[in-house]
């Protein structure tokens, strides 16, 4: 396996910049994870590396070697793509074989590594099926064997789990770690949805229109977000956001002495509780109830009209239309500037 280094890249499509000045290392057998909003860049940013996209400006280096003029089949990646690409003529076995019989391997150690690969992938049993007989689990597994079978240096995965379904989604994501794990492999990964992010990855990625945001592990990432659009984009529901002018009159003095026109006052829905009026740190009328189960999302609205969440055990007694009184503790809260965006504080830091 072998590290991958990325230094000032822009890309640009004639006067379109897309991509500006990224940099970025990732260690020799990491797991990272490019994510953002559709068209951030973080799909083009992983085609740089792999190849199939043109640098700008700036070097990628996999392992010692700059591989900026270096074709993509020699590399020393492979790709899983969003859509499976399988030849729907042949059976998995020859799917997974294909690119090493291109390469000339001979016949006994492409034998061996698709029979691994298939083991490893819990889908020897399948080699003889063409992909017609395939569930989309399936023919995502024969698409990541044929990317194993390679045995290359980083491994890059375009959003390879948008097309199934949310139970295959959880298990094929599941299957990927486990490779992570047994295979000690360098891995860069690119998805939309925060949730495969913070259960997949080493580190973080997170970018928005061509720049990186913030890096850094999914907990540093949740816990200390540099400013608003990761507190948004990381963590399910998003954190809710406030002004002074929203506060109940029993809010601390601390917080409502906080310029409403300059400061944002950041709080995630699972660290707010519903408490009585002497302690409320805001009071809002009760708009919605998702039941999920083990939990409930309470949608509230303050008299000024901001809405947010509280995640809490069970549903509140109130009904729809009533007012609830809700606090949070001053350690769970986060200060933004209006204007940046940027993480100020928190209040009691």
């Amino acid at each position: 396996m072998a590290s991958v280094s990325i230094k000032n890249i822009a890309k640009s499509y004639g006067d379109t910049e897309v991509m500006r000045g990224i940099n970025l290392e990732i260690g020799d057998g990491e797991f990272v994870v490019f994510v953002g909003p559709s068209g951030c860049g973080k799909s083009t940013l992983l085609r740089m590396i792999a190849g199939l996209e043109e640098i700008s400006d700036g070097t990628i280096s996999i392992g010692e070697n700059v591989v900026n003029e270096v074709a993509p089949s020699k590399r020393g990646v492979a790709m899983v793509f969003q859509t499976y690409a399988l030849y729907p003529h042949m059976t998995v076995y020859d799917n997974m074989a294909f690119g090493l019989k291109q390469a000339k391997t001979p016949p006994a150690e492409i034998e061996s590594r698709v029979n691994q690969a298939a083991e490893v992938l819990h889908i020897s049993e399948l080699l003889k099926r063409t992909p017609r007989a395939l569930s989309g689990g399936q023919r995502q597994r024969v698409a990541i064997g044929r990317a194993i079978v390679r045995e290359p240096e980083v491994f890059l995965f375009d959003e390879p789990l948008s097309n199934l379904d949310a139970a295959l989604r959880v298990q094929t994501r599941l299957e990927i770690a486990r490779l992570h794990q047994r295979l000690d492999a360098t891995m860069i990964y690119v998805t939309h949805d925060q949730v495969e992010a913070m259960t997949l990855a080493d580190r973080i990625v997170v970018l928005r229109d061509g720049n990186v945001e913030q890096v850094g592990s999914p907990v540093e990432l949740y816990e200390t977000p540099q400013n608003v659009f990761v507190a948004r984009f990381i963590g399910s529901p998003q954190m809710n956001f406030f002004s002074s002018s929203d506060l109940a009159p029993a809010a601390p003095q601390l917080l409502r002495d906080l310029d409403s026109q300059t400061t944002i006052i950041g709080v995630r829905p699972e660290h707010m509780q519903v408490c009585n009026e002497n302690d409320a740190l805001l009071k809002a009328k009760l708009e919605l109830v998702e039941q999920l189960g083990e939990y409930a999302l309470v949608h509230l609205a303050t008299e000024s009209g901001t809405e947010f969440i509280v995640k809490t055990d069970r549903a509140p007694s109130v009904g729809l239309g009533d007012h609830l009184c809700v606090t949070a503790a001053y350690s769970s809260m986060h200060l933004f500037e209006k204007e940046s965006g940027q993480r100020i504080a928190s209040p009691d830091a």
